[in-house]
């Protein structure tokens, strides 16, 4: 290759890339849809999922759901009907009006959607066990500030298929695990681990003194290929138009980075987070 790679913003961190109007803008379409959301009577302790993968893995991984909404006549939905059934959810079947007063308008539903239980946060030490339980070194993503819920949900869909043992986020400037993210994470969410957390960097710090190695992303880091990803580690990904947090990258052990060898300058949150991920399995699976 004769270009000349460049370290450049793997995560829209320095250069603009995902700019900070995007960030907001996708925040308050999560307000917006989480509002919309409670236009039926609001119930304590319930959430609304929706699309058919984010409602069948709730059904498969034993959520709480209560009632299955599916749209009449809309196909394809067999399958939800019948784990529906057999887990003993009240299954109704309505038009498009009634999506509309559960979701708001525009949603994409995909012609089903669920109410369970209000998502209930692991704690690090949840995490943890899972590692001790599978007799492997621990395996942890955190996001340092993700405000884009398609990001974070996108951040656990690959956690969870790579076979991470749990997802940590933080209480402040942060997406939660609102229905839009469910959604994006395809259901993955209801099979792996989250823990929200007050101080991340406080957190990591304890990570730490477990032995677990803390590998931060951002663009003026070691190339990810020179790092050596085994043992216990937890990657942490920044914000979308920050990076991350001087604190959170002071209790970094190493600082990792993706070369962009084309014209643009950044790539998305959430595929620096599959890069590094992968990474790190490829080293899991040689051990």
């Amino acid at each position: 290759m004769n270009k000349k790679s460049s370290s450049k913003n793997i995560s829209n961190y320095k250069n603009g890339g995902e700019n900070k109007k995007t960030v907001r803008e996708a925040a308050a379409k999560e307000n917006k849809e989480a509002k919309a959301a409670q236009s039926r009577p609001p119930q304590e302790n319930e959430q609304i999922i929706y699309g058919k993968n984010a409602v069948t893995e709730a059904l498969l991984s034993q959520s709480e759901i209560d009632t299955v909404y599916l749209l009449r006549n809309g196909g394809g939905t067999g399958k939800i009907a019948a784990l529906a059934r057999e887990r003993g959810a009240v299954i109704k079947e309505v038009g498009e009006e009634k999506f509309t007063s559960l979701l708001g308008a525009g949603v994409k539903h995909g012609g089903a959607a669920a109410v369970m239980a209000a998502v209930s946060y692991a704690e690090v030490e949840d995490i943890l066990k899972v590692s001790e339980e599978k007799g492997l070194p621990p395996f942890i993503i955190a996001a340092d500030g993700i405000q884009d819920p398609h990001n974070l949900g996108a951040i656990i869909r690959t956690a969870e298929a790579a076979g991470a043992d749990g997802v940590i986020i933080t209480k402040r400037r942060s997406a939660s695990l609102t229905s839009t993210a469910f959604k994006t994470s395809a259901g993955a969410a209801s099979w792996i681990k989250v823990a929200r957390v007050n101080s991340l960097a406080e957190t990591l710090e304890g990570l730490k003194k477990r032995n677990i190695w803390i590998y931060g992303a951002e663009a003026d880091g070691t190339p990810f290929y020179k790092a050596k990803l085994d043992g216990g580690c937890c990657l942490v990904i920044g914000s979308e138009g920050y990076g991350l947090s001087r604190l959170v990258r002071e209790k970094c052990d190493q600082v990792l980075s993706i070369d962009m060898y084309g014209h643009v300058n950044s790539l998305n949150a959430s595929v620096s987070a599959g890069i590094l991920i992968y990474e790190a399995v490829k080293y899991r699976r040689q051990a």
